[in-house]
């Protein structure tokens, strides 16, 4: 079970965007890889820190997550400590250790060891579109996306770059009138990854990458929406250098137009027509779910505009509340034209008492019925 993100940050609910930041600076600079090199204890908890940091000082999810807890990001494609490297936590947050270490807060060198040691440089994300219908959405689907990737070409090596002597950093001395100022700046030579280009085949480019088409299985979880992302780790563009990390896979979702269902969130909605003759004597009638098709019955004397509830026949809940509704609205349709027969019935009844409109209780206005849709 995950730890209390407030406790991990050892603040209360009641702390605002300030002392969240505050503490987890305190947090991360107790525990930053270069002041504790080969720590696995401390690299575990410079996590967990990041990961509560990353939930708590963005409003939507501290709210979601003060209501529901970790079950709020169960399956969400939202954060995920685990899925999180030491790259992507410095990437988005190195902002916050100022100048406390090398770099200007930059990471030095995950995985090689830590303080001086060689920049992981990452590969590109690349974006894919995929359409889903809604059944694939209620239900939820596994996708094989092909998807076209740099790798490194075969045969591809790599020297120490003579620049930056491997260390991705050119470090520069300024003499002004406080005194030696030093700055260090990315390699420009080697883009910061401390190794150059030795040997590479003819079809590589500059960096030694070539294309390569891959067969990516992509795990859509039940509930995403229209121009949701979702991230697949390392399986963008690969990094040149014998010691970079892949890009990402970003996976947005494109959810296609239902021929009679329409979505409202986790409710879906039917436009059902029904006959004069059968609002008056009653009838069943076979509609769509995302599920298959179902039969309901229809009461005689049914008015039109009134609201059939089938529930949990809706959208299941990205962040797992339960499943939406089915909202079938009826109509009554009206025929424009009669036969002589028609309209000589039609008049002959227009005056008779069982054709006069008598509401009951009953029968809710129209924006009571609104109201009732949305509650």
């Amino acid at each position: 079970m995950k730890e209390d993100y407030y406790k991990i940050l050892g603040i209360d609910k009641s702390a605002d965007a300030t002392a969240i930041k505050r503490a987890y600076r305190k947090m991360a600079l107790k525990y930053h890889p270069d002041k504790n090199p080969d720590d696995h204890e401390a690299e575990a908890m410079f996590k967990k820190a990041a990961e509560a940091y990353e939930v708590l000082s963005n409003p939507n999810k501290k709210v979601r997550y003060d209501q529901y807890g970790h079950a709020a990001f169960d399956g969400a494609g939202g954060f995920s400590g685990g899925g999180m490297n030491m790259d992507d936590i410095f990437s988005q947050f190195g902002d916050i250790f100022g100048g406390a270490f090398s770099g200007g807060g930059g990471f030095s060198g995950f995985g090689g060891g830590f303080g001086g040691g060689q920049r992981r440089t990452k590969g590109g994300n690349l974006r894919i579109r995929v359409k889903l219908t809604l059944e694939e959405i209620a239900n939820g689907v596994e996708k094989k996306l092909k998807v076209k990737r740099k790798i490194q070409a075969p045969g591809t090596t790599y020297k120490t770059c003579g620049t930056c002597n491997g260390t991705g950093q050119i470090t520069r001395i300024t003499n002004t009138i406080l005194g030696r100022m030093q700055t260090a700046s990315p390699c420009t030579t080697c883009g910061g990854s401390g190794q150059t280009i030795d040997k590479k085949p003819a079809d590589a480019d500059a960096l030694g990458l070539v294309f390569s088409e891959e067969t990516v299985a992509v795990k859509i979880p039940a509930g995403v929406v229209d121009g949701m992302q979702l991230k697949v780790n390392g399986k963008g563009n690969a990094a040149p250098g014998n010691n970079g990390i892949a890009g990402d896979l970003l996976v947005v979702i494109q959810e296609d137009e239902h021929p009679t269902l329409k979505r409202e969130g986790d409710n879906l909605h039917h436009d059902l027509y029904v006959s004069l003759p059968d609002a008056i004597l009653g009838t069943s009638k076979e509609i769509d779910t995302v599920s298959g098709k179902v039969r309901i019955k229809i009461e005689p004397g049914v008015q039109s505009g009134k609201i059939l509830r089938l529930r949990g026949k809706g959208i299941s809940s990205i962040n797992s509340y339960g499943k939406g509704d089915l909202l079938v609205h009826v109509n009554v349709w009206t025929p424009k034209t009669l036969s002589k027969k028609q309209r000589e019935f039609f008049e002959e009844m227009q005056n008779d008492e069982h054709f006069q409109p008598k509401p009951d209780n009953t029968d809710k206005s129209f924006f009571e019925k609104v109201k009732d849709m949305f509650s």
